[in-house]
């Protein structure tokens, strides 16, 4: 699924995965530069909280980034597909100059909003210049290929990871968050060893990526972003490999990012925000 297409003259929107376990009160440092590229204080925030499986999550976040100054916030309760495809709900859709995604379970997000006309106006809203920013398995849901679910562990084995559709905000990243709290550099190898096109990003708790329509990425956040590059692989061993056994990966490149940190996706290139 390729990203849908950007007008001429047009400019994609920013797209920001969120690792989960962001800081919503004491320093709420990522969701305020995402109200402030939302436009601040004239900013109207779509909160789709359909990974949920909580009543609330949709009011919380409602108060959140009300409380950060966004001029309205509505949330839109996708409990199902048919709930996906209603009109009201889409044209309330077009109104919002920001889409935040919460946490909670992807595949509700794949099986519910997947090819539905509500992803199809996340994904236009997007291409028309529409921050859209999701947090934990809202983060894993953003690009073309999703992280369902996979084991712990840093040794990349076969079998370890299952992938799914996602959203196809971006068809250049794969997102696994939550990364060093559960250990999960060995899945994030596993999903680009089955194709070694995308970069993996892996999110540490309360740590972003702000990436743009040049396809630079900027680190924000407590924590650090592993960017795994496979774009100088030079053989994998997981076209043989027996389910369950360690998957053989040579020339892959690693990059870890505090905030500040920048990627750029088309040249490979990473730089530190640490000025010496």
């Amino acid at each position: 699924m390729s990203p849908s297409r950007v007008d001429e003259g047009g400019r994609r929107g920013a797209i920001v995965p969120i690792g989960g376990a962001e800081d919503q009160i004491k320093d709420p440092e990522i969701l305020k530069r995402f109200v402030d590229l939302c436009g601040g204080r004239r900013a109207r925030i779509a909160v789709v909280p359909t990974a949920s499986e909580r009543d609330d999550t949709g009011r919380r976040y409602e108060r959140i980034f009300k409380d950060l100054g966004a001029r309205s916030v509505q949330s839109f309760e996708f409990t199902s597909r048919a709930d996906a495809e209603d009109e009201e709900a889409l044209e309330g859709l077009k109104e919002a100059s920001g889409i935040f995604l919460s946490g909670g379970n992807q595949l509700r997000l794949s099986t519910l909003l997947g090819g539905t006309r509500a992803a199809k106006a996340l994904r236009r809203a997007n291409a028309s210049g529409v921050p859209v920013a999701g947090t934990s398995a809202g983060a894993a849901f953003l690009p073309e290929h999703m992280i369902a679910f996979g084991d712990e562990g840093a040794t990349p084995r076969a079998g370890m990871v299952t992938l799914a559709p996602g959203l196809g905000l971006t068809n250049r990243v794969i997102v696994d968050q939550h990364f060093r709290q559960r250990d999960r550099l060995g899945r994030l190898l596993t999903a680009l060893a089955y194709n070694p096109f995308a970069v993996g990003l892996g999110l540490d708790e309360d740590t972003s990526v702000f990436l743009g329509a040049d396809n630079v990425l900027e680190v924000a956040g407590s924590g650090a972003v592993t960017v795994v590059d496979p774009g100088e692989v030079e053989r994998s061993s997981m076209d043989v490999a027996k389910p369950g056994e360690p998957v053989t990966i040579l020339g892959v490149r690693l990059h870890v990012l505090g905030t500040g940190g920048v990627f750029d996706l088309e040249t490979r290139r990473a730089r530190s925000g640490v000025v010496a």
